[in-house]
């Protein structure tokens, strides 16, 4: 099973050349489920949609009920913000929760919910989009716990682990992303822990989804760091769900243009038991 987390930068930049890059590089990784971010829609016109026709994925999205700070931006307040999901498998069902922005900007933050009906098993996956400014680590904390909270009511009773996605604006040796993991500090729901994909990683493997050799990223003079992640539950005894591999994708130009101005993580998740006698299967 190909997860892909991908910020796609909305309408910013030369968008219409950008998303035909987004839709090079997921056509060339063949994703089974995709968490996209900063996704675009505009009265019947939807980046989700428009991606899922051409990859042949069904979708679901949810937009911000506060994107007048984005709309201000480009100048055009027709143009809706959100989350979506992409997945090669029915959406079988789904739900949204506002997140908390007590102390920061208030740009309708949310998580989404998706019911995956994957071949043997029910996968239960969730994408989300923190507040992004550097000084609202607090904020993030108070936005992960309520996501923490939101995964542990839908991860249901299935084999397969709940699968969280996104862009959390966060180093990852954060106080949030560490207390979203919940196994290098007490995790907010108790007993719930989601493992960083990227701690399966080599070492050596460039990780920087923000990463200033992309002139998107390098106009704000930020330090490269990867801040958009994917995580998923522990592993069962029969190894469903165990991280196969983990790699950045979207991080060059396709035809000379860059897709994004963030770079998307990749990982490959086991959907076939270890007990099977095809461990390498996916």
């Amino acid at each position: 099973m190909r997860v892909v987390t991908w910020n796609v930068w909305w309408r910013f930049g030369p968008w219409e050349q950008r998303r035909e890059a987004v839709l090079a590089v997921l056509r060339e990784l063949r994703p089974d489920v995709v968490g996209l971010q900063e996704v675009w829609a505009r009265g019947e016109e939807n980046l989700a949609a428009w991606l899922g026709e051409r990859l042949g994925l069904q979708w679901t999205w949810a937009a911000s009920d506060a994107p007048e700070r984005w709309q201000q931006r480009i100048g055009d307040d027709a143009v809706d913000i959100g989350n979506a999901v992409l997945s090669r498998w029915p959406i079988v069902d789904r739900d949204v929760v506002r997140l908390p922005t007590d102390g920061g900007q208030d740009d309708g933050r949310l998580a989404l919910h998706a019911l995956l009906d994957a071949p043997g098993h029910r996968v239960p996956f969730f994408t989300t989009h923190l507040n992004h400014a550097l000084h609202e680590s607090a904020v993030r904390c108070r936005q992960v716990a309520r996501l923490a909270e939101f995964v542990a009511a839908h991860r249901g009773t299935g084999a397969f682990p709940p699968v969280v996605t996104g862009d959390y604006n966060a180093w990852p040796d954060s106080d949030e992303m560490r207390l979203l993991g919940g196994y290098k500090t007490a995790p907010p729901v108790p007993g719930q822990v989601l493992m960083d994909v990227w701690e399966y990683a080599g070492p050596t493997a460039p990780s920087a989804t923000w990463d200033t050799a992309n002139p998107f990223a390098g106009r704000g003079f930020e330090p490269n760091v990867r801040c958009d992640y994917v995580h998923v539950g522990p592993a069962g005894a029969d190894g469903v769900g165990r991280v196969r591999a983990v790699q950045r994708a979207g991080d060059h130009p396709v035809d000379g243009v860059w897709p994004s101005d963030h770079a998307a993580v990749v990982a490959d998740l086991a959907l076939e038991p270890v007990s099977r006698g095809d461990a390498s299967g996916t």
